[in-house]
């Protein structure tokens, strides 16, 4: 009954476990405490199919190695197979090559198995090998998963004995019970990566759809996690008692990855606008080529003198070299530059193949009166409209709890702690301290970006007093954002991913 009660408590143990090598040490722990054996040893199957020692255990040498100790094994991980045959000159490998339980009751006392490796090692560090106890981990699909092997059980006098049958038994439906949840834990962690995988996956695919947005899926998580980081560690002040496990840090990379993930369904067109007048190329072309037959009209009018005739071109190649650099969107367009493009619109009109047309359509002066960047209204729309689709597509996935607040982190990078953010208009105190720091990663990196087409790169300098604003607007939280400056996280971001020409603090 006391063993039966023993061997629950261990599977509870094993199954609540998380860490991979404190694991195997709790099943080289337990099988030891079961059999009341000297020692033992659980080994792990590497890539190469080989045996390779996880934790070694030997009360009267007094060794713990591997495992949770800092004590590295050096002893050479063992061939399950050699020449494509299996390894029959130690015990672990035969155990693990036929599934099968080896009880030697004396070591120094068997034909049926080479044990001349365990002699050598007695050799060496004076020990005396006799009951040996070497036992497959196979799941429940028989595939193996490990190999455990205990040396020398002793009875209540602390003598040496052989390892009883019943004990064999309760061993070995330890490390079956040990092998299925291994199996298990290497499935969730293999799921883990493959999402993880995936995550990445989504975030490449959209900085490939960009030339000019590469890098931004990729550098979003790094100042995320950095800030992430940073906030954790501080021990003072208001977020002295915000701390993230790792099961937390982990949710949110995950979201960093996936938070442009809408994107997917926005336009290259609008994506990748570098001026205001791009469709599939940039009309500014049209217009000039407008503007030039407007001025060879006026060369050639018979109304006009040479004087008026320099003076009208003067003006001409003035409106176009405004309509030329209004174009770029590099500069807010205020209203006094609005109504010159609406003027030049109205004052020129050209005769191209017997059509009398102005010299800006009013399309493009729609374009061109675009106060901020590059695009139109309708275009900022739908730029704004990927974190729709982000949302719908974050809150539609049956994320498990581990993960359950992906979508509220991803899907708050656009929000502003004053509320006129979106694409829900959040508050502050409506949003996580992880959804809140995403804004400020992604803000930072919008702005330090060198690969947009409509705007070039700010320096550090020039961001800060961007950002400053914003904090002192309520766009930014402040708390955060004075974490992200005192502890220098911009600096070890800029140092890694930005040009040295930005770098002017």
């Amino acid at each position: 009954m006391k063993n039966i009660e023993h061997f629950i408590d261990i599977g509870i143990a094993l199954s609540t476990e998380k860490n991979h090598q404190v694991l195997l040490e709790k099943i080289l722990l337990s099988a030891m405490e079961l059999s009341h054996a000297d020692g033992g040893t659980i080994y792990s199957i590497n890539d190469e199919q080989q045996l390779v020692f996880d934790t070694l255990i030997n009360k009267s040498l007094d060794i713990h190695w591997g495992g949770t100790t800092t004590h590295k094994i050096e002893i050479p991980a063992i061939d399950i197979y050699q020449y494509q045959q299996p390894n029959k000159s130690a015990l672990v490998s035969i155990a693990a090559t036929t599934g099968k339980v080896i009880n030697i009751e004396d070591a120094y006392h068997v034909q049926e198995y080479d044990v001349t490796a365990a002699k050598e090692m007695d050799e060496r560090t004076g020990y005396r090998t006799r009951s040996v106890l070497t036992l497959p981990m196979n799941n429940h699909e028989n595939d193996l998963t490990g190999v455990v092997q205990l040396i020398n059980a002793t009875d209540s006098n602390g003598e040496v004995i052989a390892f009883d049958k019943s004990i064999e038994r309760t061993i070995h439906a330890l490390t079956s019970l040990a092998a299925v949840i291994l199996t298990n834990k290497q499935l969730i962690d293999q799921m883990e990566e493959l999402f993880g995988s995936f995550s990445r996956l989504i975030a490449y695919a959209i900085d490939k759809k960009s030339p000019y947005t590469g890098g931004h899926c990729r550098r979003v998580p790094e100042i995320t996690m950095l800030l992430a980081r940073a906030c954790h560690d501080v021990d003072a002040g208001p977020l002295a008692s915000f701390s993230l496990s790792d099961a937390d840090f982990h949710e949110l990379s995950v979201a960093a990855w996936l938070h442009d993930c809408g994107k997917v369904a926005t336009p290259e067109y609008v994506m990748d606008k570098a001026t205001k007048l791009e469709t599939v190329f940039d009309r500014i072309e049209l217009i000039i080529t407008r503007f030039e037959v407007a001025s060879l009209n006026v060369s050639h009018h018979a109304k006009y003198d040479d004087k008026e005739k320099v003076k009208h071109l003067k003006q001409l190649a003035d409106d176009k070299a405004f309509i030329v650099k209004a174009n770029t969107g590099g500069e807010f367009f205020d209203d006094d530059k609005i109504n010159r493009v609406f003027q030049i619109a109205k004052d020129y009109k050209v005769t191209i193949n017997g059509v009398t047309q102005p010299v800006i359509s009013d399309d493009e002066v729609l374009n061109l009166i675009t106060k901020r960047g590059t695009l139109n209204e309708k275009e900022r729309r739908i730029i704004n409209g990927h974190m729709d689709v982000t949302v719908d597509m974050l809150e539609s996935m049956p994320f498990p709890k581990h993960l359950k607040n992906v979508p509220e982190y991803a899907c708050g990078h656009h929000e502003k702690m004053d509320g006129t953010g979106y694409p829900k208009g959040l508050k502050r105190d409506e949003m996580s301290i992880p959804a809140r720091i995403m804004a400020i990663a992604d803000v930072f990196e919008a702005l330090t970006a060198n690969d947009r087409p409509y705007k070039p790169p700010k320096t550090i300098s020039q961001s800060i007093t961007i950002m400053d604003r914003m904090k002192e607007n309520d766009h930014l939280d402040p708390d955060l954002y004075d974490v992200f400056i005192n502890e220098n996280v911009h600096i070890e971001f800029a140092k890694k991913f930005l040009d040295k020409t930005q770098l002017d603090l």
